[in-house]
C-alpha cells in the first residue's frame, strides 16, 4: 500500500466537504479509533485510507423513465 494512500483526517474532511458531506476531522477520527475506518497513527497524528473516505460518497443514483414500473403515472395529469 502506497503512502499516498493514506490521508490525514483534514484531508479526509476536505474529500467529503467537496461532494457537500461535511463533517469535521474530529468526527473522521472517532469513527477511525472506534474502527469504521481503517486507520494508521504516526507522530501522534492519525491518517485513515483515501479509498475508504472516497467509499464514503455514495454515487447519485440515475433512473431512466423506462426502466419504471408500467402505470407508475399513470393517474397523473399530463
Amino acid at each position: 500500500m502506497a503512502a499516498a494512500d493514506w490521508i490525514s483526517l483534514a484531508e479526509a474532511a476536505e474529500i467529503l466537504a467537496a461532494a457537500n458531506v461535511h463533517f469535521r476531522p474530529s468526527t473522521i477520527g472517532t469513527w477511525a479509533r472506534t474502527g469504521k475506518l481503517q486507520s494508521i497513527k504516526l507522530g501522534g497524528r492519525r491518517f485513515v485510507r483515501r479509498g475508504e473516505v472516497r467509499a464514503l460518497i455514495a454515487p447519485p443514483r440515475r433512473v431512466r423513465a423506462d426502466d419504471l414500473q408500467p402505470g407508475l403515472f399513470e393517474d397523473l395529469p399530463d
